[in-house]
């Protein structure tokens, strides 16, 4: 069993414990790579090629707005196929209750037929939020997994709890 992660996180200024601070590493991407060290997988990260604002009260902004017009941003690089995988982890943070539209900009591209998703979101306080039902709708013909929410400010601290679902689940 081949299993992918699929993330986008966010370094530099977060929403962190409920003040601001400046992340070396974003909490979803420090999650992925739980992931990969836990059971092997491969990374992808999503990268939009119009960068949010460095200020996380603007970026929240632009998001609200991604998010009212379904927008999906262009990204840097995208996968041809995801046929040599059989489980395919979507992370990412919670942004006005569902996934970056960027991570639906990479989804829609890709044929999900025979593969089992697994939401994982970081989030400050939103649990996993929709990120299951963003999966139903834009994995067509994958079956959704059990998912996993880790809060933000924790994600350093996460690893015995995120390898224990990695290990039950992939």
């Amino acid at each position: 069993m081949k299993t992918l992660v699929i993330y986008y996180s966010r370094k530099g200024e977060n929403y962190w414990n409920g003040a601001l601070k400046t992340l070396e590493k974003g909490n979803t991407e420090i999650v992925a790579a739980f992931i990969k060290n836990a059971v092997g997988a491969d990374l992808f990260e999503v990268q939009t090629v119009k960068e949010y604002d460095k200020s996380y009260m603007v970026c929240i902004e632009e998001a609200k707005k991604e998010l009212k017009e379904n927008a999906r941003p262009q990204l840097k690089q995208y996968l041809d196929n995801i046929d040599q995988y059989d489980n395919i982890v979507v992370a990412g943070p919670c942004w006005w209750g569902t996934y970056p539209m960027a991570v639906f900009s990479l989804l829609e591209t890709l044929d999900f037929s025979g593969k089992k998703v697994f939401p994982v979101m970081t989030h400050e306080g939103s649990g996993i939020a929709g990120a299951p039902a963003a999966l139903k709708k834009y994995c067509s013909g994958a079956v959704v997994g059990e998912g996993l929410a880790i809060h933000g400010a924790a994600a350093k601290n996460s690893e015995k709890e995120v390898e224990k679902w990695a290990k039950k689940h992939l």
